[in-house]
């Protein structure tokens, strides 16, 4: 079985371009967001009651519609709708990419990490651009191979991938590219403005800055420079390498 969620929303270009791949390879269940739920990283909703939608059999295909975030929509499908843990969850096809530092704010990256916590093989997708009318030929051929090779050899427990495809032509792209996470942030601006009562408001705006341009190792530099990139994911932060470093500094006491 295999589980398709994003957070674009239940009705998004890429999460049919996604399913429709998906298909080719297994028993596919879609539960989605009823809505957009970008920028929602690993949020869960505790305040307010989820509501869930069946929306009926679709050539085969179960689609559920849930109110809550995406993390929400993995883990209400494992403890109330699926009969059975799924093989996948495959995440997305995101409108816009999700390199460098936009994991830690991704909805579509927080519910693959969510699968990938309770054992399951999970991948998300993004491509990159945020048009209405994105081609997302090019992100599914890549994204069925990822998927394939992940069924052929399955992931090491708690990793998860992180697949993002440039905005060109299939024949355009060059290839898959395994890299790393590029250091990098989002510097932010925030636009002041009025509403119609002369209460301010404030709308987030601003621009990716990337700390390491010309390293080629890199899930921005592949993208910018016409690969696939796929980044392995780890669930443990644990900054391994500083933990015998902080105890010779005097961090541990006895």
């Amino acid at each position: 079985m295999i589980l398709v969620t994003n957070d674009d929303g239940i009705q998004a270009k890429g999460i049919q371009a996604l399913v429709s791949m998906a298909e080719r390879h297994g028993e596919v269940v879609v539960f989605a967001p009823m809505g957009g739920q970008s920028g929602m990283a690993h949020a869960i909703t505790t305040r307010e009651p989820i509501f869930l939608e069946d929306r009926g059999n679709q050539g085969g295909t179960r689609y559920y519609a849930c109110s809550g975030t995406p993390v929400d929509c993995v883990k209400l499908a494992l403890n109330q709708v699926l009969d059975r843990k799924p093989d996948f969850v495959l995440s997305g096809i995101n409108h816009g990419s999700n390199t460098s530092s936009s994991i830690i704010y991704s909805g579509t990256m927080g519910a693959a990490i969510e699968a990938c916590l309770h054992g399951i093989d999970a991948i998300g997708f993004s491509l990159d651009t945020h048009r209405a009318d994105a081609d997302f030929d090019a992100s599914v051929r890549f994204a069925e191979q990822v998927l394939l090779k992940v069924m052929e050899t399955e992931l090491p427990p708690y990793v998860c991938l992180n697949v993002n495809i440039p905005e060109i032509p299939a024949e355009e792209v060059k290839g898959l590219r395994v890299c790393r996470q590029t250091k990098g942030l989002w510097v932010e601006e925030f636009v002041r403005r009025q509403n119609p009562d002369g209460k301010s408001y404030y709308w987030l705006t601003g621009k990716f800055h990337n700390l390491e341009p010309e390293e080629q190792d890199t899930d921005q530099w592949a993208v910018d420079n016409g690969y696939v990139s796929v980044v392995p994911i780890s669930v443990d932060l644990t900054a391994h390498g500083m933990i015998g470093e902080l105890k010779n500094l005097g961090y541990e006491s006895r």
